[in-house]
């Protein structure tokens, strides 16, 4: 059985299909009809939904955490514990919620199919932030499209709404959702089983291991913005699940003095500040890892873990020289993040062994990292190209080159030519060429509806050279880039 809030009204649910998204709940088994469905991969923030987690802060005050994520790439089970406010909920004793007022009064909402997903994302954005700029607004809008172009007062709204905010019900009802919230916390293993299927939930890394040893055919949910998609793109059933959001072992961001350790069921939301901290160019191309809602609910170790070769992440954390923790019953191990990838979507892990964390070392003053993505958008879409950077250099001299790209191989892949081109040698203009050529012989990659390979190959030779232009004239730097 499972147990989370609907607003107030506690649902313990159990015999549910796994499959089912939060979105079909919603408006199949709940009737509420008002989160729509736009697109069914997490692109356009129709179905937008805002859930409420628990938190505790380093002082100890508890809170509620509301973050906005796509329905539509959500599974049921991954509501145990928590509360879902979706957009029926925000009206209250025949009053609409202050976020709905300013959409009205703005002259916000035009076809109104998209209206419901803002409203939800606006209403994350007013709990989270007391007065937020510009480019929070559009940060937490991001990943809502409105295909009316009605964007100028969806904007005005987010200032009328959020500026100067009053307490609303959420706020005056806090200790008591508090209180409900701590009833329902899971003690114990949750499972959804429908008969054929079945999710399971564990609470810790303990659970998680044996479970997965006694399935190892099990797919493991974390976030589900990419495993949903087998659902709701391809039509496929999952039989077994293991879902580890609740494993709160694999949510710990632990820094020590010569490295930050990430458990692998960490939100990239969540990932931000520690990576920032130390690396500013992964706190960029981390803002322009998908949308909010995304990033609310997908996980470093999910970006990993499926293999990608277009993931965002692991370039730049192979660049770093980072490494995984893979986790089988009792036994771990640690193995170094570039040789994880072996194939395409073929990965050294082993039957029943997980990613427990990943371990990035800490910045050093000696490093230069950069981090770049092509895209066709700047928000909310896949990379081309995402190249990373990180050279050391001594007296003029480059002592030590890591170089690894995404989008250029049937894997996420470091540059072991065009790196010896650069070891040992002068950082100079000249030298960067002979290392743009030597790329042509680390990578053949693909042509496809992102790039032609010719695009590709060249793309990844001129951020080489962004990257010696920039370091050499620091102040016309521009981080993450987008190419239209």
């Amino acid at each position: 059985m499972i147990q989370f809030l609907l607003n107030q009204e506690l649902r313990s649910e159990h015999a549910l299909d796994p499959n089912l998204t939060v979105l079909n709940y919603l408006r199949e088994h709940v009737g509420k009809s008002g989160t729509k469905e736009g697109c069914a991969s997490g692109d356009c923030g129709a179905c937008t939904v805002v859930v409420g987690e628990l938190q505790t802060d380093d002082d100890g005050r508890e809170h509620i955490r509301y973050r906005s994520l796509n329905s539509c790439l959500t599974f049921v089970s991954s509501l145990h514990g928590k509360q879902l406010i979706s957009v029926e909920d925000l009206k209250h004793k025949g009053e609409l919620h202050s976020v709905q007022k300013a959409m009205v009064e703005c002259h916000g909402s035009q076809c109104g199919f998209c209206t419901p997903g803002f409203v939800m994302s606006l209403f994350a954005l007013q709990k989270n932030s007391d007065a937020p700029d510009n480019a929070k607004a559009h940060e937490a809008l991001a990943g809502n499209l409105c295909r009316c172009t009605g964007y100028r007062p969806i904007l005005a709204a987010a200032e009328q709404s959020c500026c100067g905010k009053q307490p609303d019900q959420f706020d005056a009802r806090e200790a008591d959702t508090i209180a409900r919230l701590k009833a329902i916390a899971p003690t114990d293993i949750g499972e959804l089983n429908s008969g054929d299927k079945r999710c399971l939930v564990p609470l810790t890394v303990a659970d998680l291991a044996d479970l997965y040893d006694a399935y190892p055919q099990a797919r493991l949910l974390a976030g589900g913005t990419d495993l949903a998609l087998e659902v709701t793109q391809f039509h496929r059933t999952l039989p077994v699940m293991i879902y580890v959001g609740n494993v709160a072992e694999m949510k710990r961001i632990d820094s020590f003095d010569d490295r930050i350790e990430i458990g692998a069921a960490t939100s990239l939301s969540d990932c931000y500040e520690a990576l920032n901290a130390e690396y500013p160019d992964f706190g960029e191309l981390l803002h322009r890892f998908a949308s909010l809602q995304i990033r609310n609910q997908g996980t470093l170790g999910g970006n990993i873990g499926n293999a990608s070769p277009i993931g965002d992440s692991p370039p730049l954390l192979i660049a770093l020289g980072a490494q995984i923790v893979l986790c089988k019953g009792e036994t771990r191990r640690t193995l170094n993040l570039e040789d994880y990838f072996i194939d395409y979507r073929v990965t050294a892990r082993q039957e029943s062994e997980f990613i427990e964390k990943i371990i990035v070392p800490r910045a050093s003053a000696e490093q230069l990292f950069r981090a770049y993505k092509v895209s066709k958008r700047l928000d909310d879409d896949i990379s081309a190209v995402c190249a990373a950077f990180n050279l050391r250099i001594e007296n003029g001299v480059i002592s030590d080159a890591r170089v690894a790209f995404g989008g250029m191989a049937a894997i996420p892949k470091r540059a072991a030519a065009c790196e010896a081109a650069l070891i040992g040698q002068p950082f100079n203009n000249a030298v960067i060429e002979r290392a743009c050529a030597a790329l042509a012989e680390d990578f053949t990659p693909l042509s496809d509806f992102r790039a032609s390979k010719e695009y590709r190959l060249l793309s990844a030779q001129n951020l080489l050279r962004k990257y010696f232009i920039e370091l050499q004239t620091p102040h016309i730097e521009t981080r993450v880039t987008a190419y239209v």
